[in-house]
């Protein structure tokens, strides 16, 4: 009720301990508080908060106009009402090594079991469309460094992405990889892997957890859960998924609604107002409510 009971740092004690568990960690993106209530009822390891999820809220493409207030409080939101830890998509770092210092903080700050900076240009794009940028590979040491360094509670995990991939070839990418581990990065995230054999040559070359990204229509294949951890990923994302089933449920409603005139015929499509308030827990708040107000005048 109202906040999670787990406290950050205990969440993030239980985020580095399933990342050494060798089994694979799978994390579908919450693109609202309520949808991460889901989440943790339904049994996964932990909530993620997608940039290019937060930008689609805000009707914006994914393109490096967020801001860091607007990324926290977000995420904030999210880490509030879970059990689960929270990971969070914190692009470049909203600017030079500095900016990834603060952005750490604030995250921490906010609850966040840890987050993934990126070496593309700043400001960045969707790491599935063409026409990337990246830094050079020492920019993004310093960044990775900085958010290191600036961190208070060494649980908190620091992931590094890089995009080099599609930009300089996949063993140009691997070799990024590397410097960021030596930089201090806890776990590395490899963006638009087109395959099983791109994952295989990231697993030999780095001893670090690895993050994969199972987004649907872009360069990647949809690889099954058994097969990634087969090939030694540590921990999926799905960072897009739930607002694309939401999004199409919803425009469908409204064309219905515009065409027909009326709902009925589609609500049976619909979470019903039970369900809604047993996500909510009202029977909670109803006796919390009761506890407080149990004196008479």
């Amino acid at each position: 009720m109202l906040h999670s009971r787990t406290l950050a740092q205990d969440k993030r004690r239980r985020l580095r301990e399933d990342l050494a568990s060798g089994r694979l960690l799978r994390v579908p993106g919450a693109f609202n508080p309520l949808t991460a209530v889901l989440i943790q009822e339904l049994g996964f390891d932990g909530t993620y908060v997608s940039g290019a999820v937060v930008a689609a809220d805000l009707a914006l493409p994914d393109i490096g106009l967020t801001t860091l207030p607007e990324v926290a409080a977000r995420g904030g939101q999210i880490a509030r009402v879970t059990d689960l830890p929270t990971i969070i998509d914190a692009d470049t770092g909203f600017g030079e090594p500095m900016n990834a210092a603060r952005t750490v903080q604030t995250l921490e700050d906010a609850g966040l079991a840890g987050c993934h900076l990126e070496d593309q240009v700043n400001p960045k794009r969707c790491g599935h469309l063409d026409g990337k940028a990246v830094v050079e590979t020492e920019e993004m040491v310093r960044r990775i460094r900085a958010a290191v360094t600036a961190r208070r509670d060494d649980g908190f995990v620091v992931c590094a992405r890089t995009d080099a991939a599609a930009v300089e070839g996949l063993d140009a990418a691997i070799a990024r990889a590397k410097a960021y581990v030596d930089a201090g990065a806890d776990m590395v995230f490899p963006e638009a892997m087109r395959g099983p054999a791109d994952f295989e040559a990231f697993r030999a070359a780095v001893d670090v957890p690895l993050l994969a990204n199972m987004t649907e229509f872009g360069k990647s294949e949809l690889l099954g859960a058994g097969q990634l951890e087969s090939l030694g990923v540590n921990m999926v994302i799905y960072p897009v998924t739930a607002l694309r089933l939401a999004m199409g449920a919803v425009e469908d409603g409204l064309r219905t609604i515009r065409d027909e005139g009326t709902q009925t015929g589609i609500v049976d499509r619909m979470q019903t107002r039970a369900r809604l308030y047993e996500l909510l827990d009202y029977p909670a708040y109803n006796a919390f409510d009761g506890d407080v107000y149990n004196f008479t005048i």
